[in-house]
């Protein structure tokens, strides 16, 4: 099971994070995806409107940290992603990479002729 969780913020809206495994054949093996929507089920009908289609959130194991919330919120889409971190822990661990646009994750690569 995907790990994740939830924060509320003061407005009413919610932030989402999930660790999902990477939907792209070469791409990393695991990633961090943040939503940003006005409640929990918005944000994961968000996933599964772009292509994650067997998303779920059960339990509050990972909430997103201040500093992912500061992205999401900052970011015009509200959808970003990256690199998760190999043991799935915080702090140290944390990956240090920029956040991506989820159009990033989902893209196909060009066919070569």
């Amino acid at each position: 099971m995907a790990a994740g969780g939830f924060s509320k913020l003061p407005n009413g809206t919610v932030v989402v994070a999930l660790n999902l495994p990477s939907p792209a054949a070469d791409g990393p093996g695991a990633v961090r995806v943040l939503v940003h929507a006005r409640n929990r089920a918005r944000a994961l009908t968000r996933l599964r409107n772009v292509g994650l289609r067997s998303v779920y959130l059960r339990g509050n194991t990972a909430p997103p940290s201040l500093d992912e919330i500061t992205a999401v919120l900052h970011h015009p889409d509200g959808l970003i992603w990256r690199t998760a971190p190999a043991s799935g822990g915080s702090g140290a661990d944390l990956v240090q990479e920029l956040w991506h646009p989820i159009r990033a994750l989902l893209r196909r690569p060009a066919a070569q002729t």
